[in-house]
């Protein structure tokens, strides 16, 4: 059942958060809401049939196309979730302060359902902060306990590439302009940092399984490209000597 999940979740006399209604009408809204529970994360919702379907983006979206966000498929919430900001209680799931950190329109660039089963879901963005066409791409993790639930979101070339693209210079909500530290009221949670302790190599050893799962994809990616071109080489190769041997029959 729709929003089951969300409600198994949630005890809505202890957490300020919307009850579970599926809602009406084929609007296309997207919201990304930062997100500091255990870890801050950023929480990346697309309105589809009357629910918000969502990923957990640890580290956030970006401009980038260089950088492939991990997304962890949640449970859908309901649309009323779209404006959600404020803090969860304490001893409740998800625990902490929400900033409604963009919102906006999403076009899918095909058939949304049909793409959100096969696992490639393309889209573009009509937001405050982001803009342009995106992908999320389901990926088969070898990591341990993994549910199957791994997803990248990878921003596709255009005109809003943002090279480089640091999200933590954007803190601040598109509905009330306050930081996360002014939402919470505490402005020791302005210290609080996200990322994760580094090897000494300077990278992440937690994450390595996602470091492959993204080789994989790009070499597959190489491989289907370098063989388009061999079979085109071969056509041409095969063109040039027909022409070859009919030049010496009409000489």
């Amino acid at each position: 059942m729709a929003l089951e999940e969300y409600k198994r979740k949630r005890d809505f006399k202890q957490t300020p958060e919307p009850p579970p209604k599926v809602g009406k009408g084929k609007q296309r809204r997207f919201v990304v809401q930062k997100h500091r529970a255990t870890r801050l994360h950023y929480d990346f919702r697309l309105e589809m049939n009357g629910v918000l379907k969502s990923w957990s983006v640890p580290k956030g979206p970006s401009l980038d196309p260089a950088d492939k966000r991990l997304a962890i498929q949640v449970e859908d919430h309901p649309v009323s979730y779209f404006e959600f900001e404020g803090t969860i209680p304490e001893g409740n799931y998800g625990a902490g302060t929400v900033m409604v950190w963009d919102v906006g329109t999403w076009e899918p660039q095909g058939e949304a359902h049909v793409m959100l089963q096969k696992g490639d879901l393309k889209f573009r963005l009509d937001g405050k902060k982001l803009k342009g066409d995106f992908a999320l791409v389901h990926i088969k993790s070898r990591r341990p306990g993994s549910k199957g639930n791994e997803w990248l979101l990878i921003k596709h070339r255009d005109a809003y590439i943002v090279e480089g693209y640091d999200i933590d210079k954007y803190d601040q909500s598109v509905l009330t302009g306050r930081t996360m530290a002014e939402i919470a009221g505490d402005a020791g949670s302005a210290e609080w940092l996200s990322s994760r302790k580094v090897s000494a190599a300077g990278r992440s050893t937690k994450n390595e399984w996602l470091t492959e799962s993204i080789a994989k994809a790009d070499a597959k990616k190489a491989g289907e490209a370098k063989s388009a071109g061999v079979r085109r080489g071969s056509a041409a190769n095969t063109v040039k000597k027909k022409s070859l041997r009919h030049e010496k029959l009409t000489a």
